[in-house]
């Protein structure tokens, strides 16, 4: 279990299965090799925990420093495959390792990606609540640093098709389709 980063969401201290994990036997805790609680088990396309003897989708290795060039496809590829789990652990290497200036942009494209996986989900509350403050999140920095599309993002579009999603599933109630309503994250047709 972990605790509450600040997407919203719960934050997991690792991401990849080590070894040395001792989750096989029931109420232990997965640990990596130096002896950190890890949570090793499978998990689906949209982060969900599976049982450990399922087969999950490939987790997103952790501390992976990419360009922002690469960060922006890996997310868009992620998201488009309705892997927006993924794409949030993406996003949140980028904030974790760029530099200062640009924490707040890929803090709040995180929120957006965790957003998108709530709403996925069924969680419609929490998943409308978070694709908003990641859209204001990230127009806030966009209108502090004066750059309103960074490394090619559209920061208007995809802070828009953010609040259309959130009015969406606030109104329809029901879970989306995460790889259907997948962001644009550069050009003009941001959403879809």
């Amino acid at each position: 279990m972990g605790s509450k980063d600040s997407t919203g969401s719960s934050q997991h201290t690792g991401r990849t299965a080590t070894t040395g994990s001792t989750s096989a036997r029931p109420g232990a805790r997965d640990r990596d090799s130096e002896g950190r609680a890890r949570n090793a088990r499978p998990r689906d396309g949209l982060g969900r925990p599976l049982p450990y003897d399922a087969s999950g989708v490939p987790r997103q290795p952790e501390g992976v420093v990419r360009t922002p060039e690469e960060t922006v496809a890996e997310a868009q590829r992620l998201l488009d495959e309705g892997k927006p789990f993924h794409a949030h652990e993406v996003f949140e290497d980028a904030w974790k390792s760029g530099p200062d200036v640009e924490r707040e942009l890929w803090r709040g494209l995180a929120q957006l990606a965790v957003g998108l996986t709530h709403t996925a989900r069924g969680n419609v509350t929490g998943g409308a609540r978070l694709l908003r403050r990641g859209a204001g999140a990230a127009e806030e920095w966009a209108s502090a640093s004066g750059e309103a599309t960074p490394h090619g993002i559209d920061i208007g579009s995809v802070a828009a098709w953010a609040r259309e999603l959130a009015e969406e599933v606030e109104r329809e109630g029901s879970p989306v389709d995460a790889g259907a309503r997948a962001p644009r994250l550069r050009g003009a047709d941001a959403g879809r």
